[in-house]
């Protein structure tokens, strides 16, 4: 079996797949503190829920990390306990995608995973819209090349700042509000977290499409990411919903490199 890590500033997302398969996923909070062991332990407690074997259902494992001290300690833990290297999402690793950017180094490597599993599940040209600790519109063309994008601050860490900054004002659950008119503060927060965001997703959505105008017909709109599901089903412009996109690339690049 394929282990598959995404490694986000504040989730980090595991899957293992039999085959083409996502055969079960599991998501854990990024902290950099945890040593190459306590990963392995981690990793070994939430496979055996699964009954599945860390020492021995693992054939490969496949990481794209945007905190690097992390991305140091997975790959000490592949090393210690499997005795073989990970494939890692970086420059040089084979992705079988151009990046057309100023700077091909600066683009996350998450971003580049949503794009390779976007435009091989839906084609292309398209937008990904990531719903982490940043909200971020990944672009690629109709052949699947990366070509830019936008990134905008992510819901939970807006809600966050507001309800710090705010005397009056509370930690609420990020979730759909029974009315657009909250009748509540906490409503009221909901209220424009949801419907905020929405709203930017669809104004982002509408402008970067308008640049792809002419690139094969309009943008496929593919919604991942923690925290898309509070929100994809107020926005207007979303084709698809895919929580596990980025683990369904790295199974690409996995076998792009092997």
């Amino acid at each position: 079996m394929l282990l598959a890590v995404d490694v986000g500033n504040s989730l980090t997302v595991i899957g293992v797949f039999n085959g083409e398969e996502l055969a079960q996923q599991w998501r854990i909070s990024s902290d950099a503190s945890r040593t190459a062991d306590e990963l392995a332990l981690l990793f070994q407690g939430l496979m055996s829920f699964e009954n599945l074997s860390f020492s021995r259902n693992v054939h490969g494992v496949v990481i794209s990390s945007v905190v690097p001290l992390v991305t140091a300690r997975l790959r000490e833990m592949t090393q210690r306990y499997f005795h073989f290297p990970p494939v890692i999402v970086a420059p040089g690793t084979r992705t079988g995608i151009s990046i057309k950017m100023e700077d091909p180094r600066e683009v996350g490597a998450d971003r580049l995973v949503n794009a390779i599993a976007a435009h091989d599940q839906y084609g292309g040209p398209g937008i990904v819209v990531d719903f982490g600790t940043g909200t971020n519109f990944d672009v690629y063309d109709a052949s699947g090349a990366f070509i830019g994008g936008a990134i905008a601050p992510g819901v939970q860490i807006s809600l966050e700042a507001l309800t710090a900054k705010g005397a009056q004002l509370r930690t609420v659950e990020l979730t759909a509000p029974r009315h657009a008119i909250g009748r509540s503060t906490v409503e009221a927060l909901q209220s424009g977290a949801v419907y905020g965001f929405a709203g930017m997703v669809d104004r982002v959505v509408e402008q970067l499409a308008a640049e792809l105008d002419g690139l094969d017909g309009p943008p496929v709109v593919v919604a991942t990411g923690g925290l898309a599901s509070a929100v994809v089903d107020a926005c207007r412009s979303i084709n698809h919903h895919d929580p596990w996109l980025t683990l369904k690339g790295l199974r690409i690049v996995w076998d792009r490199n092997t």
